[in-house]
């Protein structure tokens, strides 16, 4: 008998709890088990194939939903290197809105706001908008 701790496989722990938001897709599941450790086969049923175009429309906003979305789950992630200046400059911010201000926020949520303000700007403004004044300065 072995002493090693049987553990889940990533395929349990990453596992889908919902159902798919797209009707065509049927997801059905078959228990597998190798030894001691469960597993979770998913067999999704294919999709309609189509062109490679998405089919969601864009989604166009209004200047009513413009608002950053703030303190809630989000899906979506991008990575954007700063300089040690610029990352400085935002730890400086947020301190500054906590300390001085009495707004305790985090970073993400100063991103989220001033790129709000910013395309809220481009929008606006067009060419004469503060950042496409700046980026043609560059």
């Amino acid at each position: 008998m072995s002493r090693r701790i049987s553990l889940p496989g990533a395929d349990e722990l990453f596992r889908k709890t919902t159902l798919s938001a797209v009707p065509d897709t049927v997801e059905e599941t078959a228990e597998v088990v190798h030894t001691n450790r469960p597993t979770t086969a998913v067999a999704a049923k294919p999709a309609p194939k189509g062109n490679a175009v998405r089919q969601t429309p864009r989604r166009r906003s209004t200047g009513i939903d413009r608002a950053p979305s703030g303190r809630e789950r989000h899906d979506e992630k991008i990575t954007v290197y700063l300089s040690p200046d610029e990352l400085f400059d935002l730890e400086q911010a947020r301190l500054h809105l906590r300390g001085d201000i009495g707004l305790a926020v985090d970073r993400g949520r100063i991103v989220r706001e001033a790129l709000a303000i910013v395309i809220a700007d481009l929008e606006s403004k067009g060419d004469q908008s503060i950042i496409a004044r700046r980026l043609k300065g560059r």
